[in-house]
């Protein structure tokens, strides 16, 4: 029998009331998800949430997020770009045509990440993959064994392609976030954006076990300006000990966290709950209302819509 999924107090649920989820994994997508964006929308409107992003790692958002965002008034969904193979990777020109679409949010690679696939080549038999990377492996049986998405060169540095990605997020005032890039490449990812002009970075889920950056490496980089972002899915799931984020979050503090859920998984819990029932265990975990306040929306609102709320 199944185990029942968790549901928020109506406590957290008013304390997550105007955020932003920055990280959904909702339907249509090339793999199975728990909720079409239609639905989705309607659902974040009935629960009090601002709006989402939808990400894919396949293909631009832009053009559905727009489209939702007319059928479901009131619910502000944002549309992404990850630099995946499926887009070209490092491809400035499709930046370019998802920022004129009114994209938000840049991903750089994560399925096609030199660092997650050297991480998934270590993975121990047996073991439970994600969805995403049971359809890589399909695509490879099919004959799409496309090279990994490099960011640096042999020396470290930023390749010339990812620095021409920069000046286009920085131009058009986008949220860079760093995929599945691993500890050095962070580094340089966020050393770059910041000679570039790029203003708003997102270390994605930093905690998640193929980055696994330590305390002090998530400090230097939120004291370098860059958000560092804490997601439930990883958590819940048992790849991250609830531990580990909350002694992460407070060593860099709230004012530099933000709280999002990487849901949309057919067997995990609903998307709209996500934020609400990791408020919940940050409440247990001695979290102040404020604090849980701050990093859910005052952060998400601020990354969402490019300014202060």
């Amino acid at each position: 029998m199944a185990t029942p999924l968790p549901i928020p107090s109506q406590r957290a649920r008013e304390l997550v009331r105007g955020a932003y989820d920055l990280h959904v994994h909702s339907g249509p997508d090339v793999m199975p998800r728990r909720i079409d964006d239609i639905a989705l929308a309607q659902r974040f409107r009935e629960v009090g949430l601002a709006g989402y992003v939808i990400k894919s790692h396949y293909v631009p958002t832009a053009e559905r997020a727009a489209v939702i965002r007319s059928a479901v008034p009131g619910v502000d969904v944002l549309g992404s770009i990850t630099l995946n193979r499926a887009v070209g990777g490092l491809n400035p020109l499709a930046v370019e045509i998802a920022a004129r679409e009114n994209a938000r949010f840049v991903w750089l690679p994560t399925v096609d990440a030199a660092n997650e696939r050297r991480h998934l080549r270590h993975a121990a038999p047996g073991s439970k993959l994600p969805y995403w990377a049971r359809l890589q492996q399909e695509m490879r049986e099919a004959g799409f064994d496309v090279p990994p998405v490099e960011v640096v060169d042999d020396r470290g540095d930023i390749v010339p392609e990812l620095r021409a990605v920069l000046r286009i997020i920085a131009r058009h005032d986008l949220v860079l976030a760093t995929g599945h890039l691993g500890r050095d490449e962070i580094f340089a990812v966020v050393h770059a954006a910041r000679e570039e002009g790029v203003r708003h970075i997102i270390v994605t889920h930093p905690d998640f076990p193929s980055q696994a950056l330590p305390i002090e490496d998530q400090i230097a980089l939120a004291e370098s300006g860059a958000f560092l972002e804490h997601c439930f899915t990883p958590l819940f799931s048992g790849k991250v000990p609830w531990e580990t984020a909350f002694a992460h979050i407070r060593a860099v503090g709230v004012h530099r966290v933000v709280l999002s859920t990487d849901l949309g998984q057919p067997d995990n819990p609903p998307v709209e709950d996500g934020l609400a029932l990791f408020a919940d265990r940050l409440l247990e975990a001695g979290f102040s209302e404020e604090e849980i306040h701050i990093m859910a929306v005052h952060n998400t609102v601020r990354l969402a819509r490019g300014r202060e709320t």
